[in-house]
């Protein structure tokens, strides 16, 4: 169980959740706000005595949406921020993060016996008041596979015990007032239709704008000019100064790194953090360079991913 369970003060770097709280959704309203009003609603409601049999909620946020998009950043960043926004509330703070292959066993039915060890655990921290502590299953569809296709011979019934018992244990876990479950799936469509109605929260995170490419290719290369690997007095303008500038000043660095950001829009988040790394391997290979050059680098770089990435989406020819 020690391999499966990770505990840790959620500390991120600066910056990383004010990456994450920008508008990609078509409704323009914030992820982070949404999530942070639900936390603090139940905790109100708990607070205040209301019946849960009366109005109920299940203490747990699905987020989903396509690989790369930030899902299991966006949750660490909520637990940094709710350990700060509670603070006062709570003396201790714990992020758990629970790896889902672990909870696999080779020995048939153990697989549900380790589940439900693991919120045994968890129920064991919460007897402490004084502590609230967030839990993050990553990648959860690993463990609620649809119970259906157990039943019709598809998937292993070892598989149907995993999903009763991580039921089992959000059921538990609803009734404690100091608890978040925060959970990320790739796959929406092969999740345990019990499971998704427990959810209070199903969020879909989609990949980023362009608007949200040019923050994060910005603030990779102002670390680079605050490293000494780029020759630059001044860093990288915002995007709104950015928008400005892209008309009249079409060759400003501001302005070739938006047009840089626009032609990202299939990369993945991890795609996008890996350029400024691929960038001066492939086209820099020394300690220094100039902004113009690392612009250059870069636009090529991005040429080279996407070329990839085609590479990869043709299918080939089947001979007969």
């Amino acid at each position: 169980m020690k391999n499966s369970l990770r505990r840790m003060r959620s500390i991120l770097p600066q910056g990383l959740w004010s990456y994450r709280l920008r508008p990609w959704m078509g409704s323009g309203s914030y992820i982070k706000t949404k999530l942070l009003h639900f936390i603090s609603s139940i905790i109100l409601f708990a607070d205040k005595g209301v019946n849960f049999m009366c109005i109920t909620w299940n203490r747990l946020i699905l987020l989903h949406g396509p690989p790369g998009s930030g899902k299991t950043s966006l949750c660490r960043a909520l637990a940094q921020k709710l350990s700060i926004r509670l603070s006062r509330r709570f003396s201790d703070f714990q992020l758990v993060e629970i790896n889902s292959h672990n909870l696999f066993s080779k020995w048939f039915s153990e697989s549900g016996k380790l589940v439900g060890k693991m919120f045994d655990d968890i129920l064991q921290t919460l007897e402490n008041d004084d502590a609230f502590v967030v839990v993050l299953i990553d990648e959860v569809e690993s463990l609620t596979s649809a119970r259906k296709s157990a039943a019709d011979g598809k998937e292993p019934s070892d598989s149907l015990r995993v999903v009763n018992a991580l039921l089992t244990g959000l059921d538990r876990l609803r009734h404690k007032n100091n608890v978040i479950v925060l959970t990320t799936s790739n796959l929406l469509e092969a999740m345990d239709t019990a499971f998704l109605d427990r959810a209070d929260i199903k969020q879909y995170v989609n990949a980023p704008t362009a608007s949200v490419i040019y923050i994060i290719l910005r603030t990779c290369l102002n670390e680079l000019i605050r490293c000494g690997l780029i020759e630059e007095q001044r860093p990288i303008p915002s995007p709104e100064e950015a928008r400005m500038n892209i008309f009249s000043q079409p060759n400003a660095p501001s302005s070739r790194l938006w047009r840089c950001a626009n032609g990202c829009t299939s990369f993945s988040g991890r795609t996008l953090r890996r350029l400024p790394v691929l960038m001066h391997a492939g086209y820099i290979q020394r300690e220094k360079c100039t902004l113009d050059e690392a612009l250059e680098a870069l636009e090529m770089t991005v040429e080279d991913v996407k070329r990839e990435q085609s590479a990869m989406c043709e299918v080939p020819k089947v001979v007969p």
